[in-house]
């Protein structure tokens, strides 16, 4: 797992699994906490996530809205869809809805 912060911005690339949420969950915080502003979370270059990883999503996407803060998903491919679809996580993020070409 690769993490990339880009201003508001985390990229990840990879496989987001268990191997990698104390990674993600850390660099998550250390922005909501740190930088007191808003974040997204690029999952464009990801390519596998298991219910673990949803979970860890899910639960600081919580967070930040209990700080008044926003944390939102873009470029979610279709496993990852699938996943928070399948663990019923969905509800519980903020998925940005991709552009119409």
């Amino acid at each position: 797992m690769d993490i990339v912060h880009d201003g508001q911005t985390l990229r990840l690339s990879g496989d987001f699994d268990v191997r990698s949420t104390m990674e993600v969950r850390n660099a998550i915080h250390e922005h909501l906490d740190g930088m007191g502003r808003d974040l997204t979370v690029d999952l464009t270059d990801v390519h596998t996530l298991d219910l673990t990883a949803a979970r860890v999503l899910a639960y600081a996407t919580i967070e930040a809205s209990r700080s008044g803060r926003h944390l939102r998903l873009r470029g979610c491919g279709p496993a990852v869809r699938r996943m928070l679809q399948i663990s019923r996580l969905a509800r519980f993020v903020e998925v940005e809805r991709a552009a119409v070409a």
